[in-house]
């Protein structure tokens, strides 16, 4: 298996087609279709369900899918790393990853400043949890990631940033709860409750709410917080998140107010211990060690 292999599926796990992928790498059928079978040789599995207009991927092909971009960004990655360390201007890729918080705009002001100097950076951001996130820095997907809360950064290098986080409950404003300033334990005992998976694994809040999220009536989870609000909106239920996430504006039926007692979490920018950064890279921390 090489890497233009890879390629050639990607292209047709994408296309769905073997006849658009083709024309999308500008080669023709037999070749493309030769190489996928030898792949599924070479494997020992199927990877594809083959129909009259339209190739689905079997579980395995979903897998292998998954591994080939992190592969492939990878690959790329490192190619970036390679071309700019050879030349004197600093150039290049910064990939960050971090959660839902408004502290990534401590992230953003060390970026912007970088820019203006070394126009020839560019940066790629990463939105996930602190699992997504963890896994993405141990794969070398990530230069660097901020950790929202109780993570085990012992294994990692990282900076503590001057900023936390707030614990609270986005609402509707037309709610009964919404006329409360603040939000106690026995508020929610009952309620139908949005929580981050997140918060589920690291129990970030159990202690606070003194009871189990089995005896709470959770009625779904997420990830990130964006479509928790169109469920918020909907009506579905009450959502635990942090602050300064969904827009809860004048005209905005939403509203979120603060967990007490308090409820917050620090904020970490973290990278892998002995990490070999481009130079791109290390100037970011530079500058980010500067700003805060």
């Amino acid at each position: 298996m090489d890497i233009r292999t890879l390629r050639y599926f990607l292209a047709v796990a994408r296309e769905e087609n073997i006849s658009n992928a083709a024309a999308s790498l500008n080669m023709t059928q037999p070749p493309l279709s030769r190489a996928m079978l030898e792949l599924e040789e070479e494997i020992g599995k199927k990877l594809f369900i083959r129909g009259k207009r339209k190739i689905i991927l079997t579980e395995n092909g979903l897998l292998l899918r998954k591994r080939a971009n992190e592969i492939i960004d990878l690959v790329e990655k490192t190619e970036a790393e390679l071309s700019s360390s050879e030349k004197e201007m600093i150039a290049g890729d910064i990939y960050i990853g971090g959660g839902e918080t408004d502290a990534m705009h401590l992230i953003a002001d060390a970026a912007t400043k970088l820019q203006k100097k070394y126009p020839a950076i560019r940066y790629h951001i990463f939105s996930g949890n602190a699992d997504d996130v963890a896994e993405r820095l141990e794969k070398g997907l990530l230069d660097f990631g901020v950790i929202v809360g109780a993570a085990d950064i012992k294994k990692y290098d990282y900076i503590r940033l001057p900023a936390t986080d707030r614990w609270g409950v986005l609402m509707r404003k037309d709610s009964a709860l919404a006329t409360k300033k603040e939000i106690h334990p026995e508020d929610l005992w009952e309620l139908p409750l949005l929580t981050s998976r997140q918060s589920l694994v690291n129990n970030e809040i159990s202690g606070w709410l003194k009871k189990d999220f089995e005896q709470l009536n959770i009625v779904a989870t997420y990830n990130l917080l964006y479509n928790a609000t169109l469920m918020v909106k909907s009506g579905l239920g009450f959502a635990l998140c942090l602050d300064n996430l969904a827009n809860t504006s004048a005209e905005s039926p939403l509203c979120f107010r603060p967990l007490a007692p308090k409820l917050e979490i620090n904020l970490n920018i973290v990278w892998k211990k002995y990490q070999f950064f481009s130079k791109a890279a290390e100037k970011f921390l530079q500058v980010l060690q500067e700003e805060i």
